[in-house]
């Protein structure tokens, strides 16, 4: 068979079932993949110190002389996993490259949230014997699901988008798909393999099988959150799923006044609500937020005349707030990993 590609890669997300589908794809003698090797805090997977005689530091350095190293020392074909934060510069390596192949990988977004919510809890993000599977429910949180599900629908349709004007198309595979082994083979013959497989790899055990109920501590609140964002099944390939809503439980509303505040995030967001509670002579607590869109459009019908407004700060202002804030700080909102990664691999003190 005629290959087509020199290359693949798999357009995925934490808790699709990538490592799955690639101890599948790793059974064909003609491919090979390399895990997530440009997410920018490993090489492929953790622990891992060098790649092709790369470190961490010289592929953040030039990430593409890494994948034309996977092109020139793999026999067979070499493909590895890419998420929406991963290096950027490989993202406009290959997207645009009718030789390196796309394959999109769905999983429903509630499914793979929670997943990662109880991975985070037991610290055990892979299971290869079910005997030492760990337990734990997850706490489902609205504001970071809906944050979490804009990013990652924005990143899948801007593939869409690259691959149409380029002329390209992608193999979309979902989640429950991997374990269709006709399904795993009609991939393989797509990026141009012979083989076919009579059974699938042994290496990874399914974590977390029981109903999503059972494994959410608060389920009532994913319930009332996810029937607010869309009618439609979360796990659709791109071109099937709705537009992104606004981001409505961030809203805040006047505890009387007919004003409903849309805040930016790092801006003067505290100063505005202290603010907009001292308009009705009120304490902060007793402004409205967390609202869905059932609620949002109660509160619109009771307050006739609303306003919407937003506060703008100065871009240099709102970017030193955010470094304080998430980078300088061990609040709730800090992000320590990326603390540690400017640190470590960019020497920022």
């Amino acid at each position: 068979m005629t290959r087509r590609f020199d290359s693949f890669v798999i357009f995925a997300e934490m808790r699709t079932g990538s490592n799955f589908l690639e101890s599948n794809l790793d059974l064909f003698g003609g491919l090979a993949t390399y895990g997530e090797a440009f997410n920018p805090y490993f090489l492929g997977s953790p622990g891992t110190k060098a790649l092709f005689g790369m470190t961490v530091e010289e592929r953040n350095d030039d990430p593409v002389a890494l994948f034309e190293q996977m092109k020139d020392r793999t026999e067979g074909i070499p493909g590895f996993r890419f998420f929406h934060d991963h290096d950027r510069r490989m993202f406009e390596r290959v997207i645009d490259d009718p030789a390196c192949a796309k394959v999109v990988l769905n999983r429903n977004f509630v499914d793979a949230y929670v997943s990662r919510a109880i991975a985070r809890e037991t610290d055990q993000w892979a299971l290869s014997n079910v005997k030492h599977a760990r337990k734990a429910k997850a706490v489902f949180i609205a504001e970071e699901f809906d944050t979490q599900l804009g990013e990652i629908k924005a990143f899948q349709l801007e593939i869409l988008g690259r691959l149409q004007k380029t002329g390209q198309t992608a193999f979309y595979i979902n989640y429950d798909d991997i374990r269709d082994l006709a399904v795993v083979n009609g991939l393989a013959r797509f990026l141009g393999e012979e083989t076919v497989l009579e059974g699938h790899s042994d290496k990874f055990k399914k974590q977390n099988p029981e109903p999503l109920e059972d494994k959410v501590a608060n389920f009532e609140v994913l319930t009332e959150t996810v029937a607010s964002i869309t009618a439609f099944d979360l796990d659709e390939a791109p071109n099937f799923e709705p537009r992104r809503a606004a981001m409505v439980p961030g809203y805040i509303a006047a505890a009387e006044a007919p004003l409903l505040y849309l805040p930016i995030q790092a801006g003067p967001v505290e100063e505005m609500c202290d603010w907009l509670a001292a308009l009705d002579g009120a304490t902060p607590d007793a402004l409205a937020t967390g609202m869905n869109q059932k609620q949002l459009r109660k509160w619109k019908r009771a307050h006739p005349g609303h306003r919407s407004f937003t506060v703008l700060r100065h871009p240099v202002a709102r970017a030193h707030a955010a470094f304080c804030r998430l980078l300088l700080t061990d609040g709730p909102m800090a992000l320590p990993e990326i603390r540690q990664a400017l640190a470590g691999q960019y020497g920022v003190p």
